[in-house]
């Protein structure tokens, strides 16, 4: 397929990365404590489940008095630290992320808000006039832990960019849902506990403006502003996200760094407990607190906090009246419609309406195969969805059993939806071609470069005097170059030694990400002589790219892939940057005695090319399409 734009490429700078943490550890435990919490409440002992969650757990202050259930206090105390990490990560994404990027933020926030408005429809068409209307807020939401475990799982069919876009996503599905939740699902509202949460607030406020940065007194605080949130009928957990999006981030500045490094040579040469105290803080600086609490709670959020939620309210009975009241019930129904059918049109249908009036654009120009198995699994709304059923359903278990199964149900779908559209279409849609460059048009509409000549250091099959050369700039993770390469092997046994074909890196980082460590990996089995093997596996195993799947495919040569990295990167580096002063624009690009090939990537289309290099070349006995 031609390329489309001209590429900013970043040149790859980091050799071989690590083998990523994902989000697959805490989705297993998360879906360990779900199972837990039916197994529990359908066991013999079943009745102990809902004893244990009710019971009362009261802090005592003098005269006053918090006196919740266990269920509660997960419910309104742990949550409110989950929504308070989800803050932090709204400030950062503001202040540095895609949410500061109007044009990237754009495509997202649409698809955000028709996949909360759709779902919505849907329940309250199927539930109008009846004593589950008003529970329409929990389709609206989707579970960021369970979606991106999901990804992870699904592995290179889902790249980075679409993780970018779905956690922008739920970034801003999760406010929305939190708004519903403080505007439609607050009862009883007290007005001067709420006034002394927006004093407690502003006091929080004014500490940042006069630069104190003593964590006492925030917590103090903090603590303050969600008790008086509970106090005044507000859901608390609104309060955890609204002091998150509170907590400073900044950028590390020269200064810090240098003063850091400072104290840290001095350290080295006379340690003392003073100096180790200021080191200490002084290296802590250079990183923003909001960052550092993320990494501090990120872990306790996604393994602790969350999977003991789904413990304390995913435990619903299965008998079969239940299960028979909740197949004919329309809330049941309308949660699970609306969290598979309406969550993947409200989605796709927000994220084509901005591209389509060109409000914006997407992370990676990402193909609408991905887009839609994005928008399948964000049908995913388990942790949210159960805390709204919680709010919805409180004084009426029976409808809250029945939307807890729709739940379940519609997660369930959602997530077998989103991984048969990853495995049928998720290369549909659109080339492998990066955004627009973005600077301006005189620094990139910069005039191409002859390609370089083939020299020794090519990757070359046939031979140096045949009258074609044919070269490649490819990518070992792009689909497209996985389908061209049955083409490419049909015209190098069709013409023969009348054709050279020389394979060149161009990996596209932003979109595949386990693209530059197959470079690397290949360029470790050229120094072996196995080049073209390599080159073979890791076409034919597009979908197993990882750091173990690389080292057992350079098992299986015999060779060690792990040396010479530093001379490795320096090759890649090099085809890259060549492509990209050559006019390259996306993958598969191809060259035809040194001339941008621009026709389809068919066998006719090349023979037509091909053929006609030959006839301009003077090659004797030439006969077209041989």
């Amino acid at each position: 397929m031609p390329a489309q734009r001209s590429m900013a490429a970043r040149v790859v700078s980091d050799g071989l990365r690590p083998f990523l943490a994902t989000e697959t550890g805490s989705t297993l435990v998360l879906l360990a404590a779900t199972a837990a919490g039916l197994v529990w409440a359908n066991s013999p002992w079943g009745d102990t489940y809902d004893t244990f969650w009710r019971t009362d757990l009261s802090l005592h202050l003098g005269t006053h008095a918090f006196a919740l259930n266990l269920r509660d206090w997960v419910n309104t105390g742990l949550m409110a630290v989950f929504f308070f990490v989800i803050g932090l990560e709204v400030s950062r994404e503001v202040q540095f992320g895609q949410l500061r990027d109007r044009r990237m933020i754009a495509v997202p926030v649409m698809a955000a808000l028709g996949g909360m408005i759709l779902p919505a429809l849907i329940y309250f068409a199927l539930n109008a006039g009846g004593a589950g209307a008003h529970a329409w807020g929990i389709p609206i939401a989707s579970d960021t832990a369970f979606v991106l475990g999901l990804l992870a799982v699904i592995g290179t069919r889902c790249p980075e960019p679409l993780r970018a876009f779905l956690l922008t996503l739920s970034v801003v599905d999760d406010v929305g849902a939190m708004l519903v939740v403080a505007i439609f699902y607050t009862e009883n509202l007290w007005v001067p506990a709420l006034l002394v949460a927006l004093v407690f607030v502003a006091l929080i406020v004014a500490l940042r403006k006069i630069n104190i940065w003593r964590a006492p007194a925030y917590v103090l605080l903090g603590i303050g502003v969600w008790a008086a949130t509970l106090k005044s009928g507000v859901h608390p957990t609104l309060a955890g996200i609204l002091l998150g999006a509170l907590v400073l981030v900044y950028a590390p500045s020269g200064p810090k760094l240098l003063r850091a490094g400072e104290l840290v040579q001095a350290l080295s040469r006379d340690p003392s407990p003073e100096l180790a105290r200021e080191a200490t803080r002084s290296v802590q600086r250079t990183v923003s607190v909001n960052e550092r609490l993320q990494f501090r709670l990120h872990p306790w959020t996604s393994y602790v906090i969350v999977p003991i939620f789904a413990l304390a309210n995913a435990g619903v009975r299965l008998d079969a009246e239940t299960l028979r009241r909740a197949a004919t019930s329309p809330i049941t129904l309308g949660i699970a419609l609306g969290l598979v059918a309406g969550k993947f049109a409200g989605v796709t249908l927000g994220a084509w309406i901005p591209l389509r009036l060109r409000w914006g654009d997407l992370p990676g120009d990402l193909v609408w195969g991905q887009i839609l198995g994005g928008a399948a699994v964000a049908g995913i709304g388990f942790t949210v969805s159960l805390f709204i059923a919680d709010l919805a359903f409180a004084d009426d278990a029976a409808l809250q059993s029945q939307a807890k199964i729709g739940i379940l149900v519609g997660s369930s779908l959602a997530a077998g939806l989103g991984w048969l559209v990853f495995r049928l279409a998720w290369d549909r849609g659109a080339v492998c071609a990066p955004p627009a460059p973005s600077g301006p048009p005189d620094e990139r509409d910069v005039e191409p470069e002859p390609l370089p000549p083939v020299t020794g250091g090519d990757h070359v099959l046939g031979p140096a005097d045949a009258p074609v050369t044919l070269v490649e700039y490819g990518d070992f993770e792009c689909p497209y170059c996985g389908k061209a390469e049955k083409t490419l092997a049909r015209l190098r046994e069709r013409y023969g030694d009348k054709l050279r074909f020389v394979f060149r890196h161009f990996p596209l980082r932003e979109i595949h990400p386990r693209a530059v460590p197959a470079a690397l990996i290949s360029e470790a089995a050229g120094d072996h002589g196995l080049f073209w093997e390599m080159h073979g596996k890791l076409f034919d195993n597009q979908l197993a790219l990882t750091d173990a799947d690389l080292t057992r495919y350079a098992d299986e040569l015999g060779f060690d892939p792990w040396t010479d990295i530093d001379r490795h990167r320096a090759r890649v580096n090099a085809d890259l940057e060549s492509g990209e002063r050559s006019g390259v624009m996306g993958t598969p690009s191809f060259f035809i005695n040194g001339e941008m090939y621009e026709g389809d990537h068919d066998l006719n289309s090349f023979v037509t090319a091909i053929d006609a290099a030959l006839k301009s070349s003077g090659t004797k006995d030439f006969q077209p399409g041989l």
